[in-house]
């Protein structure tokens, strides 16, 4: 059986971590501001919040959310409060070395907590439950939970990767106009969350 379904969920997993979304856009706003080694805790944090996000849907929360609809939308508008937050930190976010030593990258803490209030985890997280452990056996939920933080982490990693390409091409204007893009896009993966 799990061997029947390990290539499908592969894919759903690739298609639905590869794809642009908070994370993705975050880390790699991260690997241009940071770097990519100063952004590994950022990396390791997602997956670890991922894995818990989805293990807890395909552990019981998922039946809560079925029983009490307004939890929906309170997550969402949870959810969608802190992205403009998030978006505008993105957006007036200052080269580290302009600000001394002040500016950090997400530790592994906050991008693990994050995954809390990410509404593209959620969503996928029901889908991929709803599709690849149905039965919401503990193997079953583990094993999807397992292959979204895998796969999620080598995704964001393309990502950071990409930003911290760029980072020696964005100085001064350039990456202040590259923060505000990755802002925007952070604040365009609402419109799924807000208008479902």
């Amino acid at each position: 059986m799990v061997d029947n379904i390990l290539p499908a969920l592969a894919i759903f997993a690739v298609a639905a971590s590869i794809t642009p979304g908070p994370n993705n856009i975050m880390v790699m706003a991260s690997g241009a501001n940071f770097g990519l080694v100063r952004s590994l805790p950022h990396l390791f944090g997602i997956s670890a919040g991922v894995f818990a996000i989805i293990s807890l849907i395909g552990l019981g929360l998922m039946t809560v959310f079925d029983t009490f609809p307004v939890l929906q939308t309170a997550l969402r508008v949870v959810s969608a409060l802190y992205l403009l937050w998030l978006a505008w930190k993105i957006a007036i976010a200052v080269p580290p070395e302009a600000k001394a030593r002040g500016a950090q990258p997400l530790t592994f803490f906050q991008s693990a907590t994050f995954q809390g209030v990410n509404p593209k985890i959620w969503a996928t997280g029901f889908s991929a439950i709803t599709l690849f452990a149905a039965d919401r056996m503990l193997t079953s939920v583990i094993l999807v939970a397992m292959a979204f933080a895998v796969i999620g982490l080598a995704s964001n990693a393309i990502w950071t990767g990409l930003g911290t390409a760029l980072r020696h091409w964005l100085s001064g204007v350039r990456l202040r106009a590259f923060n505000i893009a990755m802002a925007l896009l952070l604040v365009g993966s609402l419109y799924p969350v807000l208008f479902p």
